[in-house]
């Protein structure tokens, strides 16, 4: 299993956005405090809709009491000031990989400890940022490549037709 942190997130829409692809993947989410919103509004239940509920969530008071309750864990981070782009590295099942908050990514103390892990998703210009939703799913979906889409489904059926009609 894959494991999704967010540190500091600050968006509610966006954490339910990321539950929800959780929850589709099969993936453990870990929010670590201080949230910029209460895990009981609507907004964070709207963007995850029904499947909030389902959702393997765990929160930490502080990114030291992550550190503490997950020890040797492998935490890849992701941020625009990464040297090494997200498909160059190899994502090991049981991996964290981790977003910072929407205003200011994971702090430049916490990455240049961790420079060898730090991953980027390349852009052009002056774009500060992707949507802290879509830079999930980007790096996630990779990740989940590279360990052959273990337990998805990776065909689908139609409603009412047939892929085999002509």
């Amino acid at each position: 299993m894959l494991n999704i942190v967010l540190l500091e997130p600050e968006i509610p829409a966006n954490t339910g956005n990321i539950g929800r692809t959780c929850v589709a993947t099969g993936t453990r989410l870990h929010l670590i405090e201080p949230l910029g919103f209460s895990l009981s509004e609507k907004a964070l239940k709207r963007a995850g809709m029904d499947y909030w509920k389902d959702l393997d969530v765990t929160t930490y008071i502080d990114y030291e009491d992550f550190l503490e309750k997950n020890p040797g864990a492998k935490i890849y981070m992701a941020t625009t000031k990464a040297r090494k782009v997200y498909t160059e590295v190899a994502y090991e099942d049981g991996c964290y990989i981790m977003f910072g908050k929407e205003s200011a990514g994971i702090p430049e103390e916490i990455l240049v400890e961790n420079q060898e892990n730090c991953v980027r998703i390349p852009m052009i210009g002056d774009i500060r940022s992707l949507n802290l939703g879509n830079s999930v799913a980007i790096v996630l979906y990779e990740a989940l490549r590279q360990n052959g889409f273990a337990g998805m489904n990776l065909e689908g059926d139609l409603h009412s037709l047939s892929w085999d009609q002509p």
